[in-house]
């Protein structure tokens, strides 16, 4: 299961963007979307300023 991001509590600052190591993360409609390729490492957790992030 990929990482979920609470709509709600996104700004989409792109913070997750910049630390996921294989680009899963994109911006859509001013937030963070994650896609296929997510291997749940956590880097997006970490960084997400709003806690907006859970795996």
């Amino acid at each position: 299961m990929a990482a979920s991001v609470n709509q709600e509590t996104c700004v989409g600052c792109g913070a997750c963007v910049d630390s996921c190591p294989l680009s899963a993360i994109t911006i859509e409609n001013d937030k963070a979307v994650v896609g296929d390729s997510c291997i749940e490492c956590g880097a997006c957790v970490a960084s997400c300023p709003t806690e907006a992030i859970t795996l």
